[in-house]
């Protein structure tokens, strides 16, 4: 092999570079326990389905509401709920840090949720419902 002094050394140093985020993190547990709200004890969905499929729910949310106009949910125990990331969800995740943030933060995603739906610096909970329905927003 032509320059093998070389090549093999730099094939060992690229494979050890791929392999260090992989060494580095084996063995962690990043398992995050977000603060959950203490005055409810059901989710629109059981809570595995939450955390598995939460953004795939909440992209079809924006999907049927916004292109569809169906706002209404309608879960697997058959109880309904308004499509609403700030009054829906928020309404009993009112904290954003303490749960949203802390298990994004965690694995290293940036969703792009807050663009639109952002909650003022001085602002823990949602707008109310009845000020977003008088406007026409979500």
């Amino acid at each position: 092999m032509y320059n093998a002094k070389y090549i093999i050394p730099g094939i060992i140093f690229f494979l050890a570079l791929i392999f260090v985020p992989v060494a580095y993190n084996m063995g962690k547990n990043f398992e995050v326990k977000p603060e959950l709200p203490k005055d409810q004890k059901d989710c629109i969905e059981d809570a595995q389905t939450m955390r598995d499929k939460h953004m795939q729910i909440l992209n079809e949310w924006r999907n049927e509401a916004v292109r569809d106009g169906n706002r209404i949910y309608v879960n697997a125990k058959g109880q309904k709920f308004v499509k609403s990331l700030t009054n829906t969800c928020m309404s009993c995740h009112a904290d954003k840090a303490k749960f949203c943030d802390r298990c994004h933060d965690t694995v290293g995603v940036a969703p792009y949720c807050w663009d639109c739906h952002n909650l003022t610096p001085n602002q823990t909970s949602p707008i109310p419902l009845a000020a977003t329905s008088e406007a026409g927003g979500h």
